[in-house]
């Protein structure tokens, strides 16, 4: 059994989750599993990482995923690295968590 909580943290403005990200995928997919050797919940993206196009497929699919307005998401570290953690603001990490368990079976 995965604990993909270890991904997810208490910000002040929200919550932060740490990603990694596989940019041109056939689809756009979150989240797509949870990579226990990382810690890191794992997202697909269809744009190639060139020009900021995979960083705003990202934004746009966690916010859409969450509820959010793409300006209620943002990559605070790890912009030009697979890895990266983004903060949803105006959320509590128990709707995140619970959100997150639906859609991973309960892991």
């Amino acid at each position: 059994m995965c604990n993909f909580r270890t991904a997810i943290h208490k910000h002040k403005n929200g919550a932060t989750l740490n990603l990694f990200v596989t940019p041109r995928s056939d689809r756009v997919v979150f989240p797509a599993g949870y990579n226990n050797w990382r810690k890191r919940l794992e997202i697909k993206i269809s744009s190639e990482a060139k020009e900021n196009k995979a960083n705003a497929e990202l934004i746009k699919k966690v916010a859409e995923y969450f509820n959010k307005t793409n300006l209620e998401v943002s990559i605070i570290s790890g912009e030009r690295s697979r890895e990266k953690t983004v903060l949803i603001k105006n959320v509590s990490i128990n709707f995140v968590v619970k959100k997150l368990k639906e859609s991973l079976d309960g892991s």
